[in-house]
């Protein structure tokens, strides 16, 4: 029962750790090594300075869907975790972790429809003229990617684990 719980734990903070990172940092979309856009940034590399120029994105409202979920997303994990320490302690023996297993499910879903709306509506999220052949997705969106397994499994693991002494 220690290791499980200890498995449970690992595995939540990193999928929790995954998800800041796929939210905060900058690269969802690669144009080429020397220009990256994120949920939030549009970055340049100036050669001449060796720095990072970045601005913020032109709003469209599928990346203002995106920026919500992927924030809710963070935010569910994270009551999800704090429930689970909770229920740790105050909850009876034999109890099950069904609200943390839920919220840990809503937030696997709540990724996993942005990145769906990101992948059929970059066009407009990115609102570029040049062709998206000449771009690739970025390490943050396959991270986004790699969340919804880890988060949905993790769901389905809480519900079904139960508090013993």
């Amino acid at each position: 029962m220690v290791f499980l719980l200890i498995f449970m734990t690992v595995l939540h903070l990193v999928t929790l750790a995954m998800l800041l990172i796929a939210t905060l940092e900058k690269s969802w979309w690669i144009w080429d090594d020397l220009e990256i856009t994120d949920l939030w940034y549009n970055c340049f590399h100036d050669n001449a300075t060796k720095t990072w120029m970045c601005a913020a994105t032109n709003e469209s409202d599928w990346l203002q869907s995106v920026q919500a979920l992927m924030v809710l997303s963070v935010v569910f994990s994270s009551i999800s975790f704090l429930v689970f320490l909770g229920q740790l302690v105050t909850m009876s023996r034999g109890g099950l972790f069904y609200f943390t297993g839920l919220c840990q499910a809503f937030a696997g879903f709540t990724v996993f429809a942005a990145c769906l709306i990101f992948t059929f509506h970059r066009k407009e999220i990115l609102s570029d003229s040049r062709d998206l052949s000449k771009g690739r997705f970025g390490y943050c969106f396959i991270l986004a990617w790699l969340c919804v397994p880890l988060l949905l499994v993790s769901g389905v693991l809480y519900a079904h684990l139960r508090k013993k002494q």
